[in-house]
């Protein structure tokens, strides 16, 4: 299991910050690990919400699709996705501050079936992208 946690500060106020977070395709934008990213269906984003995501794993390419597990505006969410190779988690919450938002980032990373051997990597990896991803988190959550 491969487990990142950060806590960014924004100056976006809490619902600014979620529906920002919720439309999961932003994630291109901020996470370098993330070649692209597309929402699936239409309507507003909500509970069931879908988005897919190429990720990059190495030198490979990985899709993802991911769903909005939990949907609580202003407060939480929750996308998932499972492959036979991995199974990501990620938990998004937000509290209001004095000068915006505080956007807390909780990703969980498993390893699945034959892929399972890459589980140090992975971690390591996980890592370093999660590092990056938090820098481009932090740029886009307080542009002007």
């Amino acid at each position: 299991m491969a487990h990142y946690r950060t806590t960014v500060q924004s100056s976006m106020d809490v619902a600014t910050a979620f529906d920002y977070m919720a439309d999961f395709s932003n994630a291109a934008t901020w996470d370098p690990g993330v070649v692209a990213a597309e929402r699936l269906g239409d309507g507003p984003v909500a509970l069931g919400s879908r988005f897919l995501l190429q990720a990059a794993f190495g030198k490979s390419v990985l899709p993802l699709e991911y769903v909005i597990a939990a949907y609580e505006p202003g407060k939480r969410l929750v996308l998932v996705a499972e492959t036979e190779k991995v199974r990501s988690l990620d938990e998004i919450t937000f509290v209001a501050t004095a000068n915006g938002s505080a956007v807390t980032y909780d990703a969980v990373l498993d390893t699945r079936g034959s892929f399972r051997w890459a589980t140090p990597i992975v971690a390591l990896m996980f890592r370093s992208i999660g590092n990056k991803a938090r820098e481009g988190l932090r740029r886009e959550l307080n542009r002007s």
